[in-house]
């Protein structure tokens, strides 16, 4: 006599096993970058997606490195995975070099359209969605933060990637406010740690000084020399991110919440695996930004964060 199965035993045996790609433009010895991954992972499970029993994962690490990342996007092009999740505009980039067919979910990217990755954020029109990393009028934000907390703030340093649009957007954005709040800005290359060590020190020389960090790649990467330089300069700084910067012991972020686009993303890949394509999936801009203040930080530098800051605060550090 044939061994009658449970309905759900057979039906687990026989569902097919996914092949979800996932690739970081960056390095993983990171615990906030590692946290964003969970986070991915706990949502997909959430979902229906088991590691083992009905997914399986590559995961590839380009460490910021270009070499590095065109052959981890070749790679997993050649794989050719159900669907492949790329976080940050460099991975984006290197993949669509490497294939137009394969699904890409992107997140963590600030200008997907000016970097050619889509054909707008309603109509994507190709392999890839995601996730807009920002809106650029944030940029704007990020200087009347840094004058509310630091008043007698007149020159500002902005670490950009000039070789990006997203580099380009976001100093325009912040140049665009700067005289109403009588402000000389000078922009500093994030492509070169040696680079940003001189040339930040050089801007240190003169008073009433503070730091914009924009969004970038570069920015990810040498993010501890930054960090570093702001607080042996004692120069108050303004980041993008949270997790990165302000938990790290930068004094301020203002921006999307990485680990809510990981979440969401997972959302596109589960979609993506029932059968939706990626050119009918509109990018979504962030539904809200978070403000986090280091208050150890800012006690270092002698700062007092005004009250009306504070009570924006969606976290603070002590």
């Amino acid at each position: 006599m044939a061994t009658l199965w449970p309905v759900a035993a057979r039906a687990q045996r026989n569902e097919r096993v996914r092949h979800i790609a996932i690739f970081y433009g960056v390095g993983e010895g990171d615990l906030a970058v590692q946290a964003n991954l969970s986070a991915f992972l706990q949502e997909l499970q959430r979902l229906g997606w088991s590691d083992g029993r009905n997914a399986r994962f590559d995961i590839r690490w380009g460490e910021s490195d270009p070499g590095r990342i065109r052959k981890y996007a070749a790679e997993l092009a050649a794989l050719a995975p159900d669907v492949i999740l790329a976080i940050g505009p460099d991975s984006v980039a290197a993949l669509l070099d490497a294939t137009r067919t394969v699904p890409i979910v992107f997140a963590i990217v600030p200008d997907p359209v000016g970097a050619g990755f889509v054909d707008s954020l309603a109509e994507p029109g190709g392999n890839a969605t995601g996730f807009l990393m920002l809106e650029y009028s944030l940029a704007g934000k990020w200087l009347e933060l840094l004058k509310e907390v630091a008043p007698k703030i007149r020159r500002v340093a902005v670490l950009r990637d000039p070789t990006i649009t997203a580099g380009t957007g976001q100093f325009a954005v912040i140049q665009s406010v700067a005289p109403s709040l009588g402000v000389d800005l000078r922009p500093i290359d994030v492509r070169d740690p040696a680079h940003i060590e001189r040339a930040v020190a050089a801007f240190t020389r003169s008073a009433n000084g503070g730091m914009i960090v924009t969004s970038s790649t570069s920015a990810v990467a040498n993010r501890e020399l930054i960090i570093a330089l702001a607080a042996q300069l004692k120069m108050p700084a303004v980041y993008f991110e949270r997790g990165l910067f302000a938990a790290a012991g930068g004094l301020i972020s203002y921006g999307p919440s990485f680990r809510d686009q990981h979440r969401r993303a997972a959302g596109y890949v589960d979609r993506i695996l029932k059968g939706e394509q990626p050119a009918d999936l509109p990018v979504q801009a962030p539904d809200r930004y978070e403000l986090a203040i280091n208050l150890r930080t800012a006690k270092a530098l002698d700062l007092a964060i005004p009250d009306t800051v504070l009570s924006r605060a969606d976290e603070v550090i002590e």
